[in-house]
């Protein structure tokens, strides 16, 4: 049996896609459904990885999450990771395939879109619904027929299409029926609803412009959806925390805003923790009275260090951790904390001197290690604490002369060092860390001297409450049943 198929669209990107397609995964799971999220391209710097160590967007996996379901490569078989202005690496499949500039993909994607055809083949027979996630805008003239998420896709799949759109952002009549100009008739015909996102205030409001959208699209508005606060990570990093609350008392927790940073949603769980408040710092000055200073992730890490000495934020990291300040580096900022970055292979770099504030080096190789794993702490702030997380890098560390601070093991191979420490400064190649309760408040209560007990559910259990709470909202406004009847299901 062929699973039955719904595609979410957008009329831009960031209208919430993403997250729709999670409620409705989360909706349709709840009542009984074997579902899987399924999108065909995803252009993202915040990944995770797969139990098989296949590397896919972060949105797949959360909606593999809201549908009670294992990840896997085929939920997302191409991820685009940019690496600079005009260029990304392209991962295939969950595996690095080539680095490549964004006219040279555009002469190859006719060989993916059989990858596509085919990772879509293998979820639609092992399941029972797929709801695929579009990307962007289905109407980008200049790339709509080489376009291999939006239409391509809901052809292929013989999918009804839903066009989400937000309110929040200002323009939605404009940005719906403009959409819907721009489709050829007979994609059109696949749009068998329209969906309000981001609401806020009484959706009575709304009754009139809702009437005339209807009258002038010729389709139903299914839903409109309120604006809901909700504790799950986004796709990219439109909008982070400012560093600007000068009435807000808690210690702050600043997160250096590499150009290039990836992987943010390490952060969230920080800032789901109430006796804390996380902020994105873009100049030395906004590092200025953080309790401590996270250094991220990065696509591009000899890049995204030469920028911190240009922009003056090396001397000030130097500076704060020569006062003391707690300076924690994860992947790419590990990397850059450390003596020597030896690469040839992300940039044109032979090599580039670190910030010297760890005794490790990095050696770029040509292959990426992409595994989960599970760690234990073995000294400061961490020691004793455990959890899972996993890897995702390029770079290979020699830390010969490093005191170890973090060990780790895949299910394939023996405990190793993964993080390293000198003095008040602290490295990892693991991403994950802070989703664990018990590393949050360790990191909290013993690196930053917080004496309130920690606040709130557990932090994977607002994930799921989140997702539940979205379910919700999609089940009250469009309606389970209606949904089925658009996939063409019996109830």
């Amino acid at each position: 049996m062929t699973a039955a198929t719904l595609m979410i669209q957008g009329t831009a990107s960031n209208v919430g896609k993403s997250l729709v397609t999670a409620g409705i995964c989360r909706l349709l799971a709840r009542s009984g459904h074997r579902v899987a999220p399924f999108k065909a391209q995803n252009m993202s710097l915040n990944a995770a990885v797969t139990a098989a160590g296949a590397e896919i967007g972060r949105a797949q996996a959360l909606q593999a999450l809201a549908a009670g379901i294992e990840p896997t490569a085929d939920m997302n078989p191409i991820l685009l990771k940019p690496e600079g202005e005009s260029r990304s690496q392209v991962v295939v499949l969950g595996k690095p395939w080539q680095s490549l500039s964004a006219l040279d993909y555009e002469t190859r994607k006719a060989a993916l879109g059989q990858v596509i055809a085919d990772a879509l083949t293998r979820l639609r027979t092992a399941y029972d619904i797929v709801v695929i996630e579009g990307a962007g805008s289905p109407v980008e003239l200049n790339l709509k027929l080489r376009d291999l998420a939006n239409m391509f896709v809901a052809e292929l799949a013989d999918a009804p299409v839903l066009l989400v759109a937000d309110i929040d952002r200002g323009g939605i009549f404009a940005s719906i029926l403009g959409t819907l100009d721009l489709l050829e008739p007979h994609e059109r015909a696949r749009v068998r609803g329209l969906v309000v996102n981001k609401f806020r205030g009484d959706p009575a409001l709304f009754r009139d412009g809702r009437l005339d959208l209807e009258r002038r699209a010729g389709i139903p508005v299914l839903g409109v959806l309120p604006y809901l606060q909700l504790h799950l990570p986004g796709e990219d990093s439109l909008a982070l925390a400012d560093m600007r609350a000068p009435d807000d008392t808690r210690p702050t927790v600043a997160i250096v805003q590499l150009p290039r940073l990836a992987n943010f949603d390490d952060f969230l769980p920080l800032e789901y923790d109430g006796r804390i408040r996380v902020a994105y710092a873009r100049r030395p000055e906004d590092l200025a009275g953080a309790a401590a200073v996270i250094l991220p992730g990065s696509k591009a890490t000899v890049a995204d260090l030469r920028w911190l000495y240009a922009s003056g934020m090396a001397k000030t990291l130097h500076d704060l951790a020569a006062g003391g300040q707690p300076i924690v580096g994860i992947c790419g900022g590990c990397q850059m904390l450390g003596r020597r970055i030896v690469d040839g292979i992300e940039s044109d770099l032979p090599d580039i001197d670190g910030l010297d504030l760890l005794p490790i080096e990095t050696r770029f190789a040509t292959d990426k290690r992409t595994v989960r794993l599970d760690f234990r702490g073995l000294a400061g702030w961490l020691a004793g604490v455990s959890g899972s997380g996993y890897e995702i890098h390029a770079g290979r560390i020699d830390a010969a002369q490093a005191e170890p601070w973090l060990e780790a093991a895949a299910s394939d191979g023996a405990p190793y060092a993964a993080g390293w420490w000198h003095g008040n400064v602290w490295g990892t190649m693991v991403h994950g860390l802070f989703d664990h309760d018990d590393v949050r408040h360790a990191f909290v209560s013993r690196c930053l001297g917080a004496t309130e007990s920690p606040t709130g559910i557990a932090y994977h259990d607002a994930l799921l409450s989140s997702l539940d709470a979205l379910a919700d909202a999609i089940d009250h406004e469009i309606g389970y049943q209606r949904l089925l009847a658009i996939c063409r299901i019996a109830g």
